[in-house]
C-alpha cells in the first residue's frame, strides 16, 4: 500500500508538470483551429480599476491615450475603489484630453467596482486593465482583430515580464513563461479558461455583473462567455508589461488566484463535467495545481513506509530538493548552486501558496487581497 501511494503521487505530480503540457502540446499540433482575424472598427470601452493608484495612474493614461485606436471609437472608465490618496486629482487632470469617465465607488473590491464600470460601459467590446502595466500601442487593436471571428467571445493578451534583477525573480520569470506556453497551446485548441487580469477584452453582450467578493474576474468574466459557446483566446502579439515580482509577493498574489480557482468552480459548476468542453484540461491544469502539494505530503509520508533501500533513496532525494531551495536565501549571488537552488525555492513557495489557496474555504475573500510589490515604483513608458 505505500509503494502504491508513492508511486501514484509522484505520477501525479509527474502528469501535472510534465506529462499534460507534453500532451496538450501534441493535441494543440493536431486540432488546432485557427482564429480568423480581420480588422474591425467596434467601439470599445475601457475599463480602468484602481485603489489609490497615484503612483501608476499617470502614466498608464497616457498608456491608454497613446493606443494605436481610434480616439472616437472609444471610451475610458476609470473606476476608483474607494481611493484615499491623489488618484482623483490626478485622473481628473485627464479629462479634458479623452472622452473619459471618473467613477468614485465605496471600497468593496474589484469585482464591485468593475460591475459599476459594466453599468455604464457603451463600447460593443469592452477592453479590461490594471494600473500598474504598460500597453503595447497595438495591443488593443490586435485584440479587437480577434473578434472579427464570431466565434470568439474573449481574446486575452500577453504579459511580457522584464528581466529581473536577482535569481528569485528570474525564476519567477520563468514560472511565467511555463503558463503563458500552456495558455497559447490551450488557446491553438479551442480556449483558455480563463484570461490575462491586466490586458483582455471581451464582448459587451456577453459580460455580467460578478458577484461581489470575486477573486478572479479574469477568470469568471471570460468563463461566462466560454458557457455560452464561444472561445476563449490567447493573442501574443496584444502586449503588456509589468516588472517583477519578489517572491514573497508572488506568494500572496498566487494565494489569491488559487483561491480564486476554488471560488470560480462553486461558481461554475458545469467545469467538472460534461458542459465543459475543455474539462480535461480545467482538471489537469487549474485543479491539478491545486491538489499537487497535497500528493507531496503523501509521496512524503508514503516514502517513511517503503522497504529499505528504497525509502532511503526516496527520503534522501525530497530531502536534497527541499533543502537546497532553503538554502536559497543564503547563497550568495553568482554562487553556481544558486542557478539550481533559486527555481527550487520558487517551485516550493508556489507549492506552498496552492496549500494555503484553501484557506478560501474559510476566511472572508476580502483577506486575501494584497497589494503586489514590483522591482520598481513607477513604471517606463
Amino acid at each position: 500500500m505505500p509503494a502504491a501511494l508513492f508511486l501514484l503521487s509522484v505520477g501525479f505530480c509527474i502528469y501535472t508538470l510534465f506529462g499534460y503540457p507534453l500532451l496538450l502540446g501534441l493535441l494543440a499540433r493536431a486540432r488546432e483551429r485557427p482564429v480568423h482575424k480581420a480588422p474591425w472598427p467596434a467601439t470599445v470601452s475601457v475599463i480602468l480599476p484602481v485603489h489609490n493608484g497615484e503612483r501608476f495612474i499617470a502614466d498608464k493614461l497616457e498608456s491608454i491615450l497613446a493606443l494605436d485606436y481610434p480616439a472616437d471609437r472609444m471610451e475610458i472608465l476609470v473606476v476608483s475603489d474607494g481611493s484615499t490618496d491623489r488618484t482623483e486629482s490626478i485622473v481628473r487632470e485627464f479629462l479634458g484630453r479623452a472622452n473619459l469617465q471618473f467613477i468614485d465607488v465605496p471600497r468593496a473590491g474589484k469585482a464591485v467596482a468593475l460591475n459599476a464600470a459594466l453599468k455604464r460601459a457603451t463600447g460593443e467590446i469592452l477592453f479590461l486593465t490594471d494600473v500598474r502595466q504598460h500597453l503595447d500601442p497595438r495591443s488593443l487593436v490586435n485584440l479587437v482583430a480577434c473578434f472579427a471571428d464570431p466565434e470568439v467571445g474573449v481574446a486575452s493578451g500577453e504579459l511580457m515580464i522584464r528581466t529581473g534583477a536577482g535569481l528569485d525573480e528570474v525564476s519567477v520569470g520563468l514560472y511565467w513563461k511555463y503558463e503563458k506556453w500552456i495558455r497559447k497551446q490551450l488557446s491553438r485548441l479551442d480556449s483558455v479558461m480563463g484570461a490575462t487580469g491586466c490586458i483582455y477584452a471581451m464582448r459587451r453582450s456577453l459580460a455580467t455583473p460578478l458577484p461581489p467578493g470575486t477573486l478572479n474576474d479574469d477568470m469568471s468574466l471570460p468563463l461566462g462567455a466560454f458557457f455560452q459557446g464561444y472561445r476563449v483566446v490567447f493573442e501574443e502579439s496584444a502586449l503588456a508589461f509589468d516588472y517583477p515580482t519578489q517572491l514573497a509577493s508572488e506568494f500572496r498574489r498566487k494565494v489569491r488566484t488559487l483561491a480564486g480557482v476554488y471560488q470560480v468552480t462553486k461558481q461554475y459548476p458545469a467545469l467538472l463535467g460534461p458542459g465543459n468542453r475543455m474539462w480535461i484540461h480545467f482538471v489537469s491544469h487549474k485543479l491539478a495545481r491545486l491538489l499537487m502539494p497535497w500528493a507531496m505530503i503523501v509521496a512524503a509520508i508514503s516514502s517513511v513506509f517503503l522497504p529499505a533501500p528504497w525509502n532511503y533513496w526516496a527520503l534522501g532525494a525530497q530531502a536534497a530538493g527541499y533543502g537546497v531551495a532553503l538554502l536559497d536565501p543564503w547563497l550568495p549571488d553568482g554562487f553556481p548552486l544558486k542557478r539550481i537552488s533559486s527555481p527550487a525555492l520558487t517551485f516550493i513557495v508556489l507549492m506552498a501558496a496552492s496549500l494555503f489557496a484553501v484557506s478560501i474555504l474559510f476566511v472572508p475573500a476580502r483577506l486575501l487581497w494584497k497589494e503586489t510589490r514590483v522591482s520598481a515604483e513607477r513604471p517606463a513608458a
